[in-house]
């Protein structure tokens, strides 16, 4: 049995051991040991903040779709439960997400369920993170589309995040085309291609405005050799796909609190 002794001197390494630490334990579940490689984002290690020692209290807004939502995971199993998760380690104010989020979701769906709230929906949030798209593609929707109504999105994940670009962050759209679902599609490597394009069209809009982007598509497309990382579903990702992405998110808004809070 592999024991680990970490003497960390920044909170953020915590995040980074800890993630590290859930993704080799669900590696072991998995009957996988190293089947993925965690990333680690670089950070400055100063001006430290010592676990427990911050009383704010971080709130986490998680728009999106049936990635966001988790389907066919326990919702402790989802990425945004996940990152939540880890970050309470360093920042133990940090609470559960309110995920806004619906499978089967088009950013026209997500913004009338946006609308359909505003009343109630604070404006203040910590963290906004956006995933959407996937529907948008699936349904044939036009990538001009998808390129106007997500940059509204993006406008209004932003004033949910008090007006903070730097609080909020984009995550890629995840490639189902290697899921068994995907690859039963005659039409897999146009899937391929069209996720490619939505994410370079989210990815242009998203450094327009000056938020942060996280890469989960090079991640999701690990399950063509992993089954692993897809759920009992055979379309949708795993808690272990999504431990994967909470990784590299929770890392990433430490980074954030730590520098820019």
């Amino acid at each position: 049995m592999l024991k680990i002794l970490i003497k960390a001197r920044c909170p953020l390494c915590l995040i980074l051991c800890a993630g590290l630490l859930q993704e080799m334990a669900a590696c072991q579940k998995a009957g996988a040991p190293n089947a993925v490689q965690m990333p680690v984002i670089p950070f400055d290690s100063t001006p430290a903040r010592m676990p427990g020692t911050d009383t704010t209290h971080y709130t986490y807004l998680a728009l999106g779709d049936s990635y966001t939502i988790g389907e066919a995971v326990p919702a402790a199993d989802t990425y945004p439960m996940q990152t939540s998760a880890l970050l309470r380690q360093v920042f133990p104010e940090f609470g559960n997400p309110l995920v806004l989020a619906t499978t089967g979701w088009t950013t026209v769906n997500l913004q009338d369920a946006i609308d359909a709230r505003r009343s109630t929906l604070d404006s203040n949030f910590s963290f906004v993170t956006l995933l959407i798209g996937v529907n948008d593609q699936y349904q044939g929707g036009t990538l001009a589309d998808y390129r106007t109504h997500f940059t509204i999105l993006l406008k209004e994940s932003i004033q949910l995040a008090a007006n903070k670009a730097s609080h909020v962050i984009v995550l890629s759209i995840p490639d189902y085309s290697v899921t068994p679902f995907g690859i039963s599609s005659t039409v897999s490597v146009n899937i391929a291609n069209a996720i490619d394009s939505f994410n370079a069209a989210n990815l242009e809009i998203s450094q327009a405005y000056g938020v942060n982007y996280l890469n989960v598509t090079d991640d999701s497309r690990q399950a063509a050799t992993d089954l692993s990382l897809v759920a009992s579903d055979g379309l949708h990702y795993s808690a272990r796909e999504y431990a994967i992405w909470a990784g590299k998110l929770a890392p990433l808004m430490g980074k954030i609190l730590q520098t820019n809070p």
